[in-house]
């Protein structure tokens, strides 16, 4: 599919303040969602002849150009806050849900093969944990032939919404986590090494053995990654899959008030996998012509982009949820 894109879209920076033509929107930010944002590009073009140009640089770099009014839109993976939102007066409102999974580049181990405490994961990006063989990694794993190999850790190097989510899972697993290196976009990480944006961490874990990184689920199916199994919030073993995926959106409580801030992260219930997140969309307020082109985009995304966002590893929002962006929408006009 993703080839299919290439040939019909040129992702290049767009240095525009608002829309260039009435034919083309430019968007940037967020690489956790771009596989889909893509396919919905493709076909939005196909039946409207307006042409979304989406840049995947990272939620940082997303936030950063719609703040300056370079692109029509942003997209990042870390909610803004209601007063982030009102400082530098933009909209926001959530596109798509997706997940991070955990994966590991182990030769001999398969796809959900491996048991990893959510603490486990923790001290391994903490650097607490430096083997594979480690007495706390085989407690859970009797029978999974475990190397005596260092831990590689694989993570993000620029400004990222997934490293957001991803060590927001991780201070909720670890009170070490939390006390000494908290939630961020950006954080100073104990080990390891920095790829950029989800491919990036997906081609260092795919060309290096011994390895272990976050990716968002559509690059882990894209690539035919390795999957550990993790934990519920409960503490019962969970793998990443879209039936566990479902679970936690389905307990999402979103609020046009709040321009939907929330976390899906570690909600409640057994069968519920513990790092979901949705991505967001940012819009300046004050700019209702270009914001009418971005919204028509989207709301065709919502009516008519399910099938795709689900063949690609993504969760499409509930119609309950897309009518109330609607709403969202029609108040902010």
């Amino acid at each position: 599919m993703l080839s299919k894109v290439t040939k019909g879209f040129v992702i290049a920076a767009v240095a525009a303040t608002s829309i260039m033509a009435a034919d083309k929107i430019s968007g940037a930010g967020a690489t956790f969602p771009a596989p889909v944002y893509y396919d919905w590009a493709y076909n939005y073009q196909k039946a409207t002849h307006t042409r979304v140009n989406y840049q995947a640089i990272g939620s940082g770099g997303g936030i950063k150009q719609i703040s300056e009014r370079i692109v029509d839109f942003g997209g990042t993976d870390a909610p803004m806050t209601p007063k982030e939102l009102a400082a530098a007066k933009l909209l926001q409102f959530p596109a798509v849900i997706g997940s991070i999974d955990v994966v590991v580049n182990i030769p001999g181990v398969a796809d959900e093969q491996l048991k990893l405490k959510n603490s486990v994961v923790a001290d391994i990006f903490a650097g607490k944990i430096t083997m594979w063989n480690d007495a706390a990694i085989a407690a859970d794993n009797a029978g999974v032939k475990l190397p005596a190999e260092k831990i590689i850790v694989a993570h993000r190097s620029d400004g990222s919404g997934t490293t957001y989510v991803f060590t927001d899972f991780l201070s909720e697993a670890s009170k070490n986590w939390k006390s000494q290196f908290g939630v961020g976009k950006a954080i100073g990480w104990a080990t390891g090494i920095g790829g950029k944006g989800n491919e990036g961490v997906t081609n260092l874990i795919k060309q290096t053995p011994y390895t272990i990184g976050y990716v968002e689920n559509a690059y882990k199916e894209k690539n035919h990654l390795t999957a550990a199994t993790l934990q519920t919030a409960s503490g019962k073993w969970v793998s990443a899959r879209t039936a566990n995926f479902q679970e936690a959106v389905k307990q999402a409580k979103w609020s046009k008030k709040d321009s939907f801030y929330s976390s899906l992260v570690m909600q409640n219930g057994d069968k519920t996998y513990p790092i979901v997140a949705a991505t967001f969309i940012l819009m300046p307020k004050e700019k209702a012509e270009s914001n009418e082109e971005v919204i028509k985009f989207f709301d065709y995304a919502y009516r008519n982009g399910d099938a795709a966002a689900v063949k690609l590893g993504y969760i499409p929002l509930p119609v309950e949820t897309t009518n109330l962006v609607r709403e969202y929408w029609a108040e902010n006009k």
